[in-house]
């Protein structure tokens, strides 16, 4: 990408390379990419439905050049950006009907949220290929809340129903940033399940070495997913989110932690709850493609010469 054209005046694709037909390009990308502008699962700030558009546009400050320790690059052999995935309109469970539907076209997705109800729908379509998988959850909060306001599918329940119904292993489960008010009897029943808690207050105490090494004894060799909620970060480093939690992680943590993953097993991916009506100089939105670039970075099967 680099001499081709000035950064502001890059495609509207992630990394500047356009959309392809979600019809077609499913079933002939290795890895698909796709946007999806849902938000009636949030519970506090709504916006995120706003999140694809503003990552995408946040991802041009990522095209100049290949990763600083790897020396790779994702390029149009590495993935293709779809689009956006198609919602219902104010229905929830319809929306996450045609999430389901959609990915599971995809033999391997990076999802671009939205909130982060629709982990729910991508986890179900990956499971029913691959079985119950490893997961890796970034996130201030747990989200293992069985309802929330009457409300059975929303942000905050996502990984009750995906413990439920088996799509996830929870001895291969790992929380990392966890920092937020919680019912003890969620809390209590997250922790029965067999699931591994890593607090904001341990990743500061320990270290992305250490925090990198109990993830990677957590979920082992077989398949795992990537969820990753940008409210994990701290709200001063990433303010654009619909629950910001004080206490977070910082983005140097962060890519620490994920540059030490490079032996997972990775299936599949979503960057999910960026808010961009609620961002600061696109700050929010510009963690949440790094985040995506690493992953994509880490796909890339050779560095370039």
């Amino acid at each position: 990408m680099s001499g081709a054209v000035p950064t502001f005046m890059t495609p509207a694709g992630f990394l500047g390379f356009g959309f392809g037909q979600p019809d077609i390009d499913t079933g002939q990308a290795a890895v698909c990419l796709a946007g999806l502008p849902f938000d009636l699962g949030t519970t506090d700030r709504a916006g995120a439905r706003g999140g694809p558009g503003a990552v995408r546009l946040a991802s041009r400050m990522l095209i100049d050049g290949a990763h600083p320790n790897t020396r790779r690059r994702p390029d149009h052999t590495v993935f293709r950006d779809i689009g956006d995935f198609r919602i219902a309109l104010g229905d929830i469970a319809a929306s996450l009907a045609l999430i389901e539907a959609q990915a599971a076209r995809c033999p391997h997705l990076i999802a671009i949220g939205g909130d982060h109800t629709v982990t729910l729908p991508l986890l179900r379509a990956l499971a029913a290929r691959t079985g119950p998988v490893g997961l890796i959850h970034f996130d201030a909060h747990v989200d293992t809340w069985p309802e929330s306001f009457g409300q059975k599918y929303c942000h905050s329940s996502v990984f009750f129903h995906a413990l439920n119904e088996r799509l996830v292993d929870p001895a291969r489960m790992v929380q990392i940033g966890i920092r937020s008010p919680v019912d003890p009897a969620v809390w209590d029943w997250t922790l029965a399940q067999g699931v591994r808690v890593i607090n904001a207050e341990e990743v500061h105490e320990q270290g992305p070495r250490t925090v990198a090494e109990i993830i990677r004894a957590t979920v082992g060799t077989g398949p795992t997913y990537l969820s990753f909620d940008i409210d994990a970060i701290d709200p001063g480093q990433a303010p654009g989110t619909g629950t910001p939690e004080i206490g977070g992680l910082l983005t140097w943590q962060v890519l620490s932690i994920l540059r030490r993953l490079d032996d997972i097993a990775f299936v599949g991916m979503d960057v999910v709850e960026v808010c961009p009506a609620c961002d600061v100089s696109e700050i929010t939105a510009l963690a949440a493609a790094t985040v995506v670039w690493e992953y994509l970075c880490r796909l890339s099967p050779t560095a370039p010469p």
